[in-house]
C-alpha cells in the first residue's frame, strides 16, 4: 500500500495521461489522500441534481469536478502556494525558544 505521500499537491498543474479525459491540463484543487485521487480543474465534470432551496429556487444542473486516481495525473509545473501542513508551520510561535532565558 502507498503510505500517503505523493509528488501532486494542491495548486499543481497536472495532465491527465490516461482514461477518458486524457490530454486535459489544469491546477488540481484538492488531493484526497486516503484514497489516491486528486480533483483537477475543469477535467472529470459531473453533472449534479440540485433540489429547489431558497439558493436555488427552481432546482439546478450543477457541474463540478470529479476525483481522479493519481497514477493518471502527471505533473507539469509545481504550484506556488501552501505546500502542506509542515511547511505552513514553519513561521508558528512553535518554534524553539532563545536559549538566552532564564
Amino acid at each position: 500500500m502507498m503510505d500517503g505521500r505523493f509528488s501532486i499537491c494542491r495548486g499543481d498543474t497536472v495532465k491527465v495521461i490516461s482514461g477518458n479525459h486524457r490530454g486535459a491540463q489544469g491546477k488540481v484543487l484538492q488531493v484526497l489522500r486516503k484514497k489516491s485521487r486528486a480533483i483537477v480543474e475543469g477535467v472529470h465534470l459531473l453533472k449534479k441534481h440540485q433540489r429547489k432551496s431558497q439558493e436555488y429556487p427552481n432546482g439546478a444542473l450543477i457541474e463540478k469536478e470529479g476525483p481522479i486516481h493519481i497514477s493518471n495525473l502527471q505533473l507539469i509545473e509545481k504550484g506556488k502556494g501552501e505546500r502542506g501542513k509542515k511547511s505552513a508551520m514553519k513561521g508558528s510561535p512553535r518554534e524553539k525558544p532563545s536559549s538566552g532565558e532564564g
